[in-house]
């Protein structure tokens, strides 16, 4: 698991005592190994970004180690998503103030 900053990079010690960031994510990779043996995991990669900030806060989408698109699965604000729309990683994504969004890596 890796916690994620708006700018899409991974959180720094300077970032967690920042008193005012309210929208970050957490990057829960599934291809990591989850036993000693060495093999590549086959667990879905998820990235779960979480706005408590009153207005939208525009958060760039990481790349992904080894490649691949963000398509959204869901978006507190928006109803009725029956689309997966794709996102490029280091695409900007507008997350709406007080929601959650998450999004799974596609290879």
């Amino acid at each position: 698991m890796t916690w994620i900053n708006a700018t899409g990079g991974e959180m720094v010690e300077a970032d967690w005592n920042e008193g005012n960031i309210r929208c970050f994510g957490m990057l829960m990779d599934g291809r990591a190994q989850v036993t000693g043996i060495r093999r590549r995991g086959s667990d879905a990669t998820l990235l779960l970004v979480m706005n408590g900030h009153f207005d939208l806060v525009k958060f760039t989408l990481p790349l992904p180690q080894g490649g691949g698109t963000w398509g959204r699965l869901i978006d507190s604000n928006l109803p009725d998503q029956n689309e997966t729309p794709s996102f490029q990683p280091a695409a900007i994504y507008d997350v709406t103030g007080r929601s959650v969004v998450l999004f799974k890596l596609a290879a």
